[in-house]
């Protein structure tokens, strides 16, 4: 039986939201394990070389990279079903539901972004970080949202979901376009025979999970090694994924993926990736590095490029009447939600990588000391923001 919209979301919510708080521990104890004499460890476990070789093909790569390269796939394809799954049946199926985090999400990129150039614009390595503070992260949004408990209405979790999905949209068109590197035609012609594959298979109505799932790891593994980040790949596959089974009209076997990797990702990917990629050690902090473009940047267009860029553009699509705001939601929850879209602590963290992986952590900044700061900043006005407006009504 299919399950209705509120339902579903208020299970998303749920899920997500408790997943949040998981991803918030991670990245705590990661923290404190580079602090402390285990941090020797900590980095021997995240530094550990792993190599697959199957004939003249090998991957080799630490650790940290089979979590970013890898396991983050498997978060993508996560987000490719979702965002199918909206677009042909869920809040964003309706055209009317769009436009207003349509709009949030493009100002919440374009304004950190621009405040990130300002403080980078002389600086051909560091400009490579643009993206960074573009990001927002649902799991980590939707914790904060879930602390303040049944007095959030359901239209402000949708917003904040919706916003996020366009957000996540961006965030792959950025990946697609700007950090990849140079290109193996060889590698990038099996990438498209996969596809084509795929693409007979959903003509055809194959809805074997294995058959679908053996396609995208041979595209996956010749995407590593095109030059075209790898990640993608996994959203490329979520989208030729079947939404119908036409022997079992009450069967998804898209939905029943998404069932089956909610968990898995919620609750073991992304703090896994938190843990992998927070461990900052403070005590080679100094106030060069704080006060770095790269550091400053991203923190400031987090914390103040997301909320402005959110809700002037949001706001502009209201007073121009592109947009109306969602039933139940008040202008104070709409810079609430706004605020908390600050938090882009998993996807800033990827794109992060993305950035700066070739080098390491530079000797002059840390990015992951701006997007720590930039999204706890957010998470804790966003929180104090929405509990005062709910308060008051």
């Amino acid at each position: 039986m299919k399950e209705t919209k509120e339902s579903f979301i208020t299970k998303f919510f749920e899920l997500e939201s408790a997943g949040g708080l998981l991803l918030m521990a991670a990245a705590a104890i990661a923290v404190v394990l580079a602090n402390t004499p285990l941090e020797s460890y900590y980095k021997l476990l995240i530094d550990t070389p792993v190599e697959v070789r199957i004939g003249g093909l090998e991957i080799a790569k630490p650790s940290l990279l089979w979590i970013n390269d890898g396991l983050m796939a498997v978060f993508f394809f996560l987000i490719g079903l979702e965002l199918k799954r909206e677009f042909v049946e869920g809040e964003l199926s309706d055209k009317r539901n769009i436009v207003l985090p349509g709009l949030g999400a493009l100002g919440g990129m374009l304004i950190p972004a621009l405040i990130y150039v300002y403080f980078n614009v002389g600086d051909s390595f560091a400009i490579q970080g643009w993206a960074i503070p573009a990001a927002t992260d649902i799991a980590f949004a939707l914790g904060v949202l879930s602390l303040l408990g049944s007095k959030v209405p359901n239209s402000v979790k949708v917003f904040l979901t919706s916003l996020a999905i366009f957000d996540d949209i961006g965030a792959i068109l950025i990946i697609a376009f700007f950090y990849t590197s140079k290109v193996s035609l060889a590698a990038l012609m099996v990438v498209v025979f996969c596809i084509g594959v795929l693409f007979v298979m959903s003509i055809i109505r194959v809805e074997s999970k294995s058959l679908y799932l053996a396609v995208g790891l041979v595209m996956w593994v010749s995407m590593l090694k095109s030059g075209v980040h790898a990640t993608l790949a996994g959203v490329i596959l979520a989208m030729f994924i079947p939404m119908e089974s036409e022997s079992d009209p009450e069967h998804s076997p898209l939905k029943s993926m998404e069932h089956d990797l909610h968990s898995v990702v919620a609750y073991f990917i992304l703090p896994l990736f938190a843990f992998a990629n927070s461990g900052i050690n403070f005590s080679g902090i100094d106030a060069n590095q704080i006060f770095h473009g790269v550091t400053l940047g991203i923190a400031l267009g987090l914390f103040i490029g997301k909320q402005v860029g959110v809700f002037v553009f949001c706001g502009l699509g209201i007073k121009c009447n592109l947009a109306k705001l969602p039933e139940g939601m008040t202008w104070s929850a709409l810079y609430g939600t706004a605020v908390l879209s600050g938090i882009g602590f998993t996807m800033a963290l990827f794109i992060g990588s993305l950035s700066f992986e070739e080098t390491g952590v530079n000797m002059l900044f840390d990015e992951r000391v701006g997007i720590i700061a930039g999204s706890l900043a957010s998470g804790a006005l966003g929180y104090l923001v929405l509990r005062a407006g709910f308060r008051s009504e």
